[in-house]
């Protein structure tokens, strides 16, 4: 399986903080196996918005920065789920399926691509 860009972040983070696998677990109570796994992509990021709290946590990152949205973005993404805040906004999902087949490199017209782009971004 290959690398998750959840699992990369979670590693890139922890190394940071100048410490290994074993001492950001020890300090934290976390099994290292499972720990690995997450990073290494083999395990899913968990679903728990109360754990990935916990692990943004103990990886030092601030509430309500980037980095925090990135990371619980990147947890969703990986096990195929848009974010809350995306999903409560229909207009925008109702036009997913647009996006979806541009990504797939089917034409799309820059006039649809660029309405889509706006209302995102509106999100």
């Amino acid at each position: 399986m290959p690398k998750s860009p959840f699992g990369s972040l979670f590693k890139e983070l922890r190394i940071r903080q100048k410490v290994t696998l074993r001492q950001f677990c020890e300090g934290h109570g976390y099994d290292p196996g499972n720990i690995s796994k997450l990073e290494r992509g083999l395990l899913p990021p968990p679903e728990s918005k109360e754990k990935l709290t916990e692990y943004a946590k103990a990886l030092k990152i601030r509430r309500g920065s980037d980095a925090w949205y990135q990371f619980f973005d990147l947890a969703r993404a990986s096990r195929g789920k848009l974010p809350p805040e995306i999903l409560r906004k229909r207009d925008v999902v109702a036009r997913l399926p647009l996006l979806f087949r541009t990504l797939r490199g089917q034409k799309v017209s820059e006039q649809k691509l660029n309405e889509l782009i706006e209302m995102i971004r509106r999100a």
